[in-house]
């Protein structure tokens, strides 16, 4: 395990993290002192714990948005796809179809000179 100190708020906290995780934890540290400072120049003057917890709602929000975007995209790929497969398939049935045809007629005829025989 390793340490890391941040600066949120005016205040300094030690957050213990994975090895190597360091500058990771500092990046998102950064990012919610920013939030923070935004939102309280926005809300004006509230506790600490009050601004701890909007801001996490904000970061829980953003995150919600990002998986429900994930999640359209993924569909959106799925759907792509599935569109490229049916017209792929349709594509190697419109080629394969001349060359099925003439089987067809070979083994009709193979049939027709075994009966007439």
């Amino acid at each position: 395990m390793a340490e890391v100190q941040v600066h949120i708020r005016g205040r300094d906290y030690t957050v213990i993290c994975e090895a190597g995780e360091e500058d990771h934890v500092a990046r998102l540290a950064a990012y919610v002192d920013q939030r923070a400072n935004d939102l309280a120049k926005d809300v004006g003057q509230t506790s600490p714990q009050q601004l701890l917890v909007m801001v996490g709602l904000l970061v829980a929000d953003e995150l919600s948005e990002a998986y429900d975007q994930i999640k359209r995209l993924e569909d959106s790929a799925k759907s792509a796809e599935a569109s490229g497969r049916a017209a792929a398939s349709a594509e190697l049935d419109a080629k394969l179809a001349p060359t099925i045809d003439q089987l067809a007629e070979r083994v009709e005829a193979i049939a027709a000179r075994l009966e007439s025989d």
